[in-house]
C-alpha cells in the first residue's frame, strides 16, 4: 500500500499520537481520521487536515485501511484488536499492552483474519543501533560477550505543558511505570543479541519523590542461550538526562551516546568514532511508518504479527517480574 492511498485510523491523539499525525500528512497521507473519547482541542495539528470522531461504531463507514494505535497503554490490547477483527493492517505503539491478559485472544484473531500488527519500537531504525545489528551478526569484533544499558530522563520534564502526574507512565491503571514506558531498551537488548533469553531477573526502585504509585526506576539482569550475558537500566526521575550503550566484544568495546547521536569503537591499536550530524529522533519514526507500510501485502501478514506479539509478551513478563 503506498502512503498516498492510504485512509488512516489514529487511536489517540496525545503527544506521540500529534507525532504520528503530523509525520502523516508529512509523507503524503491524505485522509487521517482521529479516534479521541474527549474531541479536546489538539495542540500542534491543524484541524481542518483530520476528522475527528468520539464513537467507535463509526469505524465501519469511515473504512479506514490502516490505523496506528496510540491511546494509554491500557487501551493499546482493545485498540488493537479492532483493527485485526476489521483485518485492518495496524502499527501500535509500545508496549503492546501493560498485561498478558487477552494476548492469546488477539493471536487467535491474527490468524483468522490474517491482519498484520507490528508494534511501535523505533529504536531498531536508529542508525548506530542498525550498525552495531550487523557488526554482532557478522562477527565483525569477534563474538559479543556482555552489554549494558542506560537509560535516565526525568518525567516531569517530558510534557512541561501537562502536569506528569496525570500522565499514563505515572499511573498503575493506565500501565505506566519505567519499566514498561521505556521498554524500548528491553526490546533492543532481545533483538541486538539475536538468542533467545535464558534468564531474567527485575528490580523496581519506587525512593524517588516523584508523585506515582509506579516505579521510577526498574534494573533488568538478562542471560541469553547463546551466553551473552547484559544489564538494563532504566529510571525517569533523573533531571540530568543520559542514554547510553555499551557492548563488549572479544576484539572491541563499543560504545553509544543517543544523545551525542555518536558511536564510539575502541580496539587494541584504534579508536573509532562515527557521528551522525543533525540527528532528529523524528527521523525514527518516519523510517518506521514507511517499513510499516512496506510490510503490507509483502509479508506473510499473520506470521509476522504473531512474532510480533510473543515478542512483546515476553517484554511484558520481563516488565512485570516480581509484581
Amino acid at each position: 500500500m503506498k502512503i498516498e492511498e492510504a485512509r488512516a485510523l489514529v487511536f489517540g491523539a496525545g503527544s506521540i499520537g500529534e507525532r504520528h499525525i503530523n509525520n502523516l500528512l508529512h509523507l503524503g497521507c491524505p485522509t487521517i481520521f482521529v479516534f479521541r473519547q474527549r474531541n479536546l482541542p489538539l495542540r500542534n495539528i491543524d484541524g481542518s487536515k483530520i476528522q475527528v470522531f468520539t464513537d467507535l461504531k463509526e469505524i465501519e463507514a469511515l473504512n479506514p485501511n490502516v490505523a496506528f494505535v496510540t491511546s494509554p497503554t491500557a487501551q493499546h490490547l482493545n485498540h488493537a484488536l479492532e483493527c485485526v477483527n476489521r483485518g485492518i493492517p495496524v502499527l501500535v505503539e509500545k508496549p503492546l499492552s501493560h498485561t498478558l491478559q487477552g494476548l492469546d485472544k488477539l493471536k487467535a484473531s491474527v490468524r483468522q483474519h490474517r491482519s498484520l500488527l507490528q508494534v511501535g519500537y523505533m529504536m531498531r531504525f536508529h542508525p548506530l543501533l542498525k550498525k552495531v545489528h550487523h557488526y554482532i551478526a557478522q562477527e565483525t569484533f569477534g563474538k559479543l560477550i556482555y552489554f549494558r544499558t542506560y537509560w535516565g530522563e526525568h518525567l516531569p520534564y517530558w510534557h512541561p505543558w501537562e502536569d506528569y502526574r496525570t500522565s499514563y507512565a505515572a499511573q498503575k491503571a493506565l500501565g505506566g511505570g519505567a519499566a514498561l514506558t521505556l521498554s524500548h531498551d528491553i526490546d533492543l537488548a532481545n533483538w541486538l543479541t539475536g538468542a533467545s533469553l535464558l534468564s531474567y531477573d527485575t528490580t523496581y526502585n519506587t525512593r524517588s519523590s516523584l508523585e506515582v504509585d509506579v516505579e521510577s526506576a526498574a534494573d533488568i539482569n538478562l542471560q541469553y542461550e547463546n551466553g551473552v550475558t547484559g544489564h538494563v537500566h532504566l529510571n525517569f526521575f533523573q533531571k540530568v538526562p543520559r542514554r547510553e550503550y555499551q557492548f563488549e566484544f572479544e576484539n572491541a568495546s563499543l560504545s553509544i551516546d543517543f544523545f551525542q547521536a555518536e558511536l564510539r569503537i575502541v580496539k587494541e591499536q584504534a579508536t573509532e568514532i562515527i557521528k551522525i550530524e543533525n540527528f532528529d529522533r523524528n527521523d525514527l519514526f518516519l523510517e518506521q511508518t514507511k517499513a510499516f507500510f512496506g510490510l503490507i501485502r509483502t509479508v506473510d501478514q499473520a506470521a509476522h504479527a504473531i512474532r510480533q506479539i510473543e515478542e512483546s509478551e515476553l517484554i511484558i513478563k520481563i516488565c512485570q517480574n516480581g509484581k
